[in-house]
């Protein structure tokens, strides 16, 4: 009879955790799908990304493999299409569909390596920045500023020529371009926080620096950086695409949309398709991905929640 009753405060516990916590998701899901158009945006991102992990056993055709005999090939309902290739080919016979479900990949990778980088660093420095105020708050915020004054593509550009063009490189430019959005929404939301009851209260009992950053207020910042980690996501795949375009990131025979469209505008009088198509890819994923921002901005933020 001990071991029971003392066992039941505990499962009560357990349970109501769980309750709260289902309660809460609950809740999430409530105000994110009254929002019709994050529901869209959140259907066609989870068919992307499918899309993007089964993309071997969805693609019709090797992206790379070239098919002498189908150059330029107009999608299947086009006059002189072809069934075998649904969207058609490009100028060296790469079948076009192929190439941009492989893309999805590439461009999907980008956002999160991207936004992984951008996030983690931002949110380091701007809860330092927030938390130690003084010279050192001044110091890392007028790096910040530098970093905004110029526009971000061109920043990019930039950090691209010096390091050298490649992917990699690519991603890096465009996470230190964002960064300073996650560095200034974190040190806001510190600033907001650092002198409430709880923060004090942990103060008292004797908890360190980096508990207090990382354990006490970084939990309570975190809502209005998911909702920024959604829309640099989408800002990074946007600027790769652009500067895939400018010959600084992917490079050949990379299927990268920025790049297929680079290598498409000679034949954009004559082969519409291949231009269209990469430019559809590229605009419906970014679309899907603000429209899903736009969502979780009206379930995490309680001031736009609508009753």
């Amino acid at each position: 009879m001990t071991k029971t009753s003392s066992a039941t405060p505990a499962v009560d516990l357990e349970q109501e955790s769980r309750n709260a916590t289902k309660a809460m998701f609950a809740e999430f899901w409530y105000y994110f799908s009254q929002n019709k158009g994050a529901v869209v945006g959140l259907s066609v991102f989870a068919t992307l990304v499918l899309i993007a992990l089964f993309a071997p056993l969805v693609a019709p055709h090797d992206p790379d493999v070239q098919y002498r005999d189908a150059l330029l090939v107009p999608p299947f309902w086009a006059d002189g299409g072809s069934t075998a290739y649904l969207l058609g080919t490009d100028a060296v016979g790469r079948d076009i569909l192929s190439r941009l479900i492989f893309g999805s990949r590439f461009s999907l990778f980008i956002g999160v390596i991207v936004v992984t980088i951008a996030l983690v660093g931002g949110i380091t420095i701007g809860l330092i920045a927030g938390y130690m105020r003084g010279a050192v708050d001044t110091f890392i915020m007028r790096v910040m500023d530098i970093i905004l004054a110029f526009p971000s593509l061109l920043l990019a550009l930039v950090l691209v020529a010096i390091l050298g063009p490649g992917l990699v490189n690519a991603m890096i430019a465009i996470a230190i371009v964002l960064q300073p959005h996650f560095v200034r929404l974190t040190r806001a939301a510190v600033l907001a926080e650092r002198n409430r009851d709880y923060v004090v209260a942990a103060k008292v009992a004797g908890a360190g620096h980096f508990r207090l950053m990382f354990k006490t207020i970084l939990p309570n910042c975190l809502a209005p950086l998911i909702v920024q980690a959604t829309l640099s996501f989408s800002n990074a795949i946007l600027d790769a695409a652009a500067l895939g375009f400018l010959g600084m990131g992917a490079q050949p025979p990379t299927p990268e949309w920025g790049t297929m469209l680079a290598e498409a505008r000679e034949f954009i009088l004559r082969a519409w398709w291949v231009v269209t198509f990469p430019g559809l890819a590229i605009l419906i994923t970014v679309l899907a991905i603000n429209l899903v921002g736009d969502g979780l901005r009206d379930a995490l933020d309680p001031k736009l929640k609508r009753s």
